[in-house]
């Protein structure tokens, strides 16, 4: 995902997004073999009959490419969760004209105007898609808790399933304020505030990291943060308890694909606290970096921008794989604090397809497919370029719109503070301004890490084909 999602409708950025896409080898669309693979029906499979579990999905109103959806119930003291993934290997045929696309698109892209999908919207958004009162092919979890909401038992099989309802989070946290939601929707709650105690107790972290809009008002931009409601976190912990399931899995089967992260260097950490000094966060030594990101509040200015920069501990992700009980060093995921894996969100991530795959081989008792030990060993390397492609992506997006919030206001004076310098070039830094949260390259004489200065906006250039956007900023 995205490190800043960002959603804008202004014409003249529009027409920038799409020249970017141009610019950065973005696909654009796919080519007629793959269209027509896409029109074949799911091949037959051993699918058992679950649609009468009543799932539900959770989604952006504006959203159709559902991978997920879910059903939760009380069992005995604790609760069991189905949790239904799109199949999306019933419709990819190893070794086609659409396989190798995913291949090469790895993942989808989001710009702020629009998508740019890993699969043709005709499976994404259709056929493979978890569309309300349709039949489909699915690789359906079904995992037990206990009263605290530890894991007892998990096992996923494939199913046919039909969702009744598509749901959005802010009416789905408007019912279970209101206390009018049935109980499957008031169980997300329980559950996912037992699960969240459970993150604290293992030392995991969940950036709660706000979305940025931008609004174009008075002929001006401005740049506006929207936080996450309590019923996003109650669903992410629903799809981390199902990845952490499935790592569990695939290590006691003795072949899978992880998702990694090393522990934070205490530089990393140490930069962080600078920055939370600059930014007026209180940072006693004795608070834990997990304690803090969970004592901090989106919906305020100065702790959304110390999110993002948070985001700079998730750098060292990667996927790694193994097979033959050889498992390896590194199986966990600092951020969850548990060996964790990427498997549900099939439709949007080439990677989920592999790991779905094991998992549901694992549970059957059978050899893992040649189709997937052939894409084995290079599908870290896919992943990482695919997101690193992404990321660029991302930064190119970020760039022209915060040169675009602050076009025109050349200058200017912003409260900020360096967050970085350059090595080799003290006089060159970086600078993160409270607010609006644009990060831009201060140069000046005296620079120190994490000092709060006054800083005048030099340039603000949302860029051409030839030139990156930039904001360059130099001390008021």
């Amino acid at each position: 995902m995205p490190r800043r999602r960002i959603r804008v409708t202004d014409v003249p950025l529009r027409t920038a997004f799409a020249a970017l896409r141009s610019e950065l080898d973005v696909p654009s669309d796919f080519p007629p073999e793959v269209l027509s693979e896409a029109e074949r029906p799911p091949r037959p499979g051993a699918h058992v009959d679950a649609t009468d579990i009543p799932l539900f999905t959770i989604d952006p109103p504006a959203s159709t490419d559902l991978d997920q959806a879910m059903h939760l119930s009380r069992r005995g003291t604790g609760y069991r969760l189905r949790y239904a993934i799109a199949d999306v290997a019933a419709f990819v045929v190893p070794g086609s004209a659409l396989d190798a696309e995913t291949h090469r698109r790895v993942l989808t892209l989001y710009f702020p105007d629009t998508r740019v999908p890993l699969h043709p919207p005709l499976l994404s958004e259709g056929a493979a898609s978890l569309l309300p009162d349709q039949v489909r092919p699915a690789a359906l979890w079904t995992i037990d808790l206990d009263a605290e909401c530890r894991t007892t038992a998990a096992e996923v099989r494939r199913a046919l399933v039909r969702s009744r309802a598509k749901l959005d989070y802010e009416s789905v946290q408007r019912e279970i304020d209101a206390g009018t939601a049935e109980e499957p929707l008031l169980l997300l709650k329980e559950v996912g505030e037992l699960r969240e105690r459970l993150e604290v107790e293992r030392g995991g972290i969940s950036l709660r990291v706000p979305e940025q809009e931008i609004v174009e008002r008075n002929g001006t931009y401005e740049l506006m943060y929207r936080a996450g409601l309590p019923a996003d976190g109650w669903n992410a912990q629903i799809s981390l308890l199902t990845g952490m399931a499935a790592a569990d899995l695939m290590l006691a089967y003795g072949t899978g694909v992880l998702r990694t992260l090393p522990a934070a260097p205490d530089g990393a950490v140490g930069r962080l606290r600078r920055t939370a000094t600059a930014l007026h966060i209180d940072w006693p030594h004795h608070v834990s970096y997990a304690a803090l990101i969970r004592s901090l509040d989106p919906r305020t200015p100065s702790h959304a921008a110390f999110l993002q920069e948070c985001t700079t501990l998730l750098r060292g992700a990667g996927y790694t794989v193994f097979r033959d009980g050889e498992v390896p060093p590194l199986t966990t995921h600092a951020a969850v604090a548990a060996p964790y894996a990427h498997c549900t969100a099939p439709l949007r991530r080439l990677v989920d397809r592999y790991a779905s795959e094991i998992c549901l081989t694992a549970v059957a008792g059978q050899p893992v497919p040649e189709w997937v030990l052939a894409a084995f060993d290079a599908l870290p390397r896919e992943m990482s370029e695919g997101g690193r492609h992404a990321a660029a992506v991302e930064r190119a997006c970020v760039d022209l719109v915060e040169a675009a919030v602050l076009k025109g206001r050349v200058g200017e004076v912003f409260d900020g503070c360096v967050v970085d310098l350059d090595e080799h070039r003290p006089t060159v830094g970086t600078v993160q301004l409270e607010t609006p949260a644009v990060i831009g390259r201060i140069d000046g004489e005296g620079l120190s890490l994490g000092e709060r200065l006054r800083v005048k906006v030099v340039a603000s250039d949302p860029g051409t084909s030839a030139s990156p956007a930039k904001v360059r900023f130099a001390p008021a």
